[in-house]
């Protein structure tokens, strides 16, 4: 079974409301996805979805990385045409790499009859008793941020089952942060915690301090604190505190083997890509777990399908831990049909492969490229 056309979708998907963060304002989410089809008809599915404040290549180098990878790998195997794409640590063009090894990753996981989270995890055969589907992935709740939110946000993410509520913070003055959250905190149900997501908001004085104003809150992790991150800071943040400190954009500008090494943080967040793909992202993930860090994977208000790819990944991982992957809801328009959300979890079945079926009638008008071998 060869790669038989690769075809490029544009889409661009307005959001329900702004998404506001210390250092950006998004009202769309804009990007590619990728339909790579084989000699048999089968179809593997890729996103494109580039954000350059997350880690990635901007849009046009996307786009003229696209459009120069896809052409050789027509007339392979997805098996050769996986191998000829490479590693996919330290790409300059992770997005549009990730969008390729999902798709390809996508069809041999179709071929083994599996879903594409047990392929991840080795699997290459389906059971003669059928494969079951991956394992349910606890999600935090997608609040936005703290500026905009009421205490019935609070009490409706609790209500849906959600146990984890992440909170953008970095857009007021730390004082008046901290009382929201306390006044937030007072409708928390006993097994509710806070994930907050400061963006690279603050200095380091700035981040201690915060840290010990809300020493006393349940918050389980403060992701990205410090404004000009580097180990030595991020550890003495870390030694500090009983919160989890997580890392996530700021990953690009560290010495990942230090990081890891010395423990500087007890939490990394993971995106599929700003690493470049799957593959690497699980290789990431399982280095940091074997020196004791824990992985959180999640969206960038990605389209359905990048959100089921992720999905994919946090099963891979089966941690337990609750990933941000509950994004879908921010956009009024997708892709297709996102994983289905019940209960503060996600649910993948047990379909072979990625899983995702796009909205061809809402998407499908005026595609980018065509490659046809």
């Amino acid at each position: 079974m060869k790669l038989a056309a690769a075809t490029l979708h544009p889409y661009r998907l307005p959001l329900r409301a702004r998404w506001l963060t210390a250092g950006a304002s998004l009202g769309e989410r804009c990007g590619w996805l990728l339909c790579l089809q084989d000699d048999t008809g089968r179809r593997g599915y890729g996103e494109c979805a580039p954000l350059p404040d997350g880690g990635t290549e901007s849009a046009a180098t996307a786009v003229d990385a696209l459009q120069s990878l896809l052409p050789p790998l027509l007339g392979r195997t997805a098996r050769e045409a996986l191998r000829q794409l490479g590693p996919g640590s330290g790409s300059r063009m992770p997005a549009a790499r990730c969008a390729v090894e999902t798709a390809l990753l996508d069809l041999l996981a179709q071929d083994s009859g599996i879903p594409l989270a047990a392929y991840l995890n080795g699997a290459r055969l389906r059971p003669a008793a059928g494969a079951p589907p991956p394992p349910p992935i606890r999600l935090n709740a997608a609040c936005g941020s703290l500026a905009g939110l009421c205490e019935d946000d609070i009490r409706a993410a609790c209500s849906a089952g959600f146990e984890v509520l992440k909170l953008k913070l970095g857009v007021l003055a730390i004082d008046e942060e901290v009382a929201l959250l306390r006044q937030l905190a007072t409708v928390l149900p006993p097994a509710c915690q806070l994930r907050l997501d400061a963006n690279r908001a603050w200095p380091a004085a700035t981040a201690a301090r915060f840290l010990n104003a809300c020493a006393d809150l349940p918050i389980e992790t403060v992701e990205e604190p410090l404004a000009t991150p580097d180990i030595e800071r991020l550890q003495a943040l870390q030694d500090g505190t009983k919160i989890a400190i997580a890392v996530d954009e700021s990953i690009r500008d560290l010495d990942g083997h230090a990081l890891l090494a010395r423990r500087a943080v007890r939490r990394l967040v993971i995106k599929p890509p700003r690493h470049g793909g799957l593959l690497p992202a699980l290789a990431l993930a399982r280095r940091a777990g074997g020196a004791g860090i824990e992985c959180i994977v999640t969206s960038s208000l990605d389209s359905a399908c990048g959100v089921t790819a992720a999905a994919h990944l946090a099963a891979a991982l089966d941690n337990r831990l609750a990933h941000g992957l509950a994004t879908s809801t921010w956009l009024s328009e997708d892709t297709g049909s996102p994983p289905i959300i019940g209960s503060g979890q996600l649910l993948l079945d047990a379909s072979p492969g990625l899983g995702f079926v796009p909205d061809r009638t809402r998407l499908f008008v005026a595609p980018a490229g065509l490659y046809c071998r």
